[in-house]
């Protein structure tokens, strides 16, 4: 098989397995301590997962503090349900930014949804003019989950700064393949797409932004923010993950343009969604007017593409992101998402083209 669906979930590191398999110790090891005990068990299992923390924070903003989570959706929830104003996003954002409007809308306040660009760019034009001083957060997504577009995070950053308001920064698919550098006030990461385990996340604080209201209460761990007692297996894999991550970025950027030269040589002629230029290349998501995807998926079942997102997958639905840049119904069913990255080969990309493209030519495209 051939897995092209990186934006879903990317295949666990060797080097987080080996990291892992280390805390999942049995009752004849010392490795099985609780992270928050006081004794030298606990103590080892405590250090663990700092060393992880340094791990993960080495790929974020110098400054600020990072916290565990179950995964980048609790960072996000926990932000916007736990701050305080108005909340602006975009209407190409994941669902677990959208998807939080009826419960900030429950807590008396306004959740507005902005239009993006035809290229599915953040307009940053609807962004200055919904502004306002009751505004107390802006979630903007760095590159988009599903058309990999990169969205234009400085320029958003300084129109919420001059009305006083927040920037929660989802930086799910920019974490650990291309630098993340803006200047926001609350960054979400998940492990599982940048080669760590399923189940672990993470939400970087800056050094101004105060804490939001905890959406889990207990022990208080994680600093008071995140109660729950931590996983030092899960911990110690997304820090490998981000480890390797950090030292092999340039060559799995270079890696990555190199793939994203062979598939779109070979889907010459199909119609690319989103920005041609300011997009992250391990992303293709193209159409071909009368694509039948279903049948497509059906007749390459061992290539592993996507029709959208994960999370929507199933629904029947048409994309909110392709629906939000202006395509029909049509044309938004007749498009397919490639992912790629750091263990896809270019032998795997010629020859999963040639198999979806034999498949389209079968539907007399």
């Amino acid at each position: 098989m051939i897995y092209l669906d990186y934006q879903a979930t990317t295949p666990l590191a060797p080097e987080a397995r080996e990291a892992m398999l280390r805390w999942l110790g049995g009752p004849e090891s010392d490795t099985f301590g609780n992270p928050h005990s006081p004794h030298r068990m606990g103590r080892m299992a405590a250090a663990a997962v700092e060393t992880a923390r340094e791990r993960v924070a080495a790929l974020l903003p110098e400054s600020g503090r990072l916290v565990f989570t179950s995964g980048a959706t609790e960072a996000i929830d926990t932000v916007i349900l736990g701050t305080t104003g108005d909340v602006l996003t975009f209407a190409t954002e994941h669902a677990a930014v959208l998807d939080c409007a009826r419960a900030v809308e429950a807590q008396g306040r306004r959740f507005t949804i902005l239009p993006v660009t035809p290229d599915g760019r953040a307009d940053l034009a609807a962004l200055e003019a919904a502004i306002t001083p009751h505004t107390g957060l802006v979630a903007v997504m760095a590159i988009n989950n599903e058309i990999g577009v990169r969205n234009p995070l400085a320029p958003v950053v300084e129109i919420a700064r001059r009305s006083g308001a927040r920037v929660l920064v989802d930086a799910v698919q920019a974490y650990g393949k291309v630098p993340v550098e803006v200047a926001a006030d609350y960054i979400a990461v998940s492990a599982h797409k940048v080669h760590g385990p399923k189940g672990i996340g993470a939400l970087w604080l800056g050094p101004d932004a105060p804490a939001p209201a905890p959406l889990l209460h207990g022990g208080g761990q994680e600093g008071g923010l995140r109660s729950g007692t931590l996983s030092p297996a899960l911990c110690a894999g997304f820090g490998a993950a981000a480890q390797v991550a950090q030292e092999g970025l340039e060559a799995q950027m270079f890696h990555v343009e190199l793939l994203w030269n062979i598939a779109r040589e070979a889907f010459a002629g199909w119609e690319l969604n989103g920005s041609a230029v300011d997009r992250w290349h391990g992303n293709l998501n193209i159409r071909r007017d009368g694509l039948d995807v279903a049948r497509l998926m059906s007749d390459c079942r061992n290539v592993m593409f996507s029709a959208g997102s994960a999370c929507a997958s199933g629904s029947g639905r048409p994309s909110h992101v392709l629906r939000a840049i202006g395509l029909s119904d049509v044309e938004a069913k007749s498009s397919i998402r490639l992912g790629f990255g750091r263990y896809t080969t270019a032998q795997e990309i010629e020859t999963a083209a040639a198999a979806i493209l034999a498949a389209a030519k079968e539907q007399g495209l």
